[in-house]
């Protein structure tokens, strides 16, 4: 949010971790020019190997009016257009493109970084609006508070109709917790998540898993639970998972948690 980048981390990662794959989830892009987030992006491309997967989002009106002072109307118009002005400055190096929420004019200029590849590039979308884009103009979806149910039957049926005939991502991200105390860590997660149950996004896709917490579509239990709910949300057409354990693991549950995804993805 508003400490490190994430996209500089990466770059420091990738130096020092070479076996795997990178991503964000995701950089804001209202606080981000598209071609400040194509030099960047690519940096990171070539610094890394080509392991970068460039998880974009809109974030919510709150956070960007209130804290940054800029407009959020039409969210979807902006990722739109944004997509349309980054896309070739990842491809080729240049854009010119002038649009109604954003211009982006590289003529003139090289911009692509040597030793760069065009990234995959996903979308944070729940909505209609923004999984119709994310089908459309990107390589995939990131969702964050989407249960099994809304991936089965809400996000993997739209981005699909919208791809076209090419099979997007769909990267799930639900908090994580492997424990012999589920009920503990329940109480824990339903304390540290319960500010998510108040954004409108997120409230829908809870009201559509008809679950009251974000903490009901949690991942909380021992190893052979773990290993079911990603069965079950593999299923549902997830193709990656992302495990979130902040704020709902102890110290000793959060080494569990990564050892029981490592032998798992292993």
């Amino acid at each position: 949010m508003y400490d490190f980048d994430a996209l500089t981390a990466l770059a420091a990662v990738a130096v020092q971790v070479p076996e795997i794959a990178l991503g964000t989830a995701v950089t804001v892009t209202h606080t981000r020019h598209p071609i400040t987030m194509s030099s960047q992006a690519q940096t990171v491309q070539a610094a890394s190997g080509g392991r970068l997967v460039l998880g974009l989002g809109v974030s919510h009106r709150r956070p960007i009016e209130q804290r940054y002072g800029i407009d959020f109307d039409h969210p979807a118009r902006h990722m739109r257009e944004y997509l349309t002005a980054l896309r070739p400055l990842l491809r080729d190096g240049t854009v010119a493109f002038q649009g109604q929420t954003l211009t982006a004019d590289t003529t003139g200029f090289p911009g692509h970084v040597s030793g760069s590849t065009p990234p995959t590039v996903l979308v944070a979308a729940l909505g209609p609006a923004m999984l119709r884009l994310a089908g459309e103009l990107a390589d995939g979806t990131v969702t964050w508070m989407a249960g099994p149910s809304t991936i089965a039957r809400h996000i993997v049926p739209a981005i699909t109709a919208a791809a076209a005939g090419r099979a997007p991502q769909v990267a799930v991200s639900l908090p994580v917790c492997v424990t012999s105390e589920p009920d503990q860590a329940h109480q824990r997660a339903a304390r540290a998540l319960a500010f998510y149950s108040n954004v409108p996004s997120y409230r829908t896709m809870l009201d559509r898993e008809a679950v009251t917490s974000p903490a009901d579509i949690a991942v909380i239990g021992d190893e052979r639970h773990l290993a079911a709910q990603l069965r079950q949300l593999a299923d549902a057409g997830a193709t990656h998972f992302i495990a979130n354990t902040s704020g709902v693991t102890t110290p000793a549950e959060h080494r569990r948690t990564l050892e029981a995804l490592g032998a798992l993805a292993g």
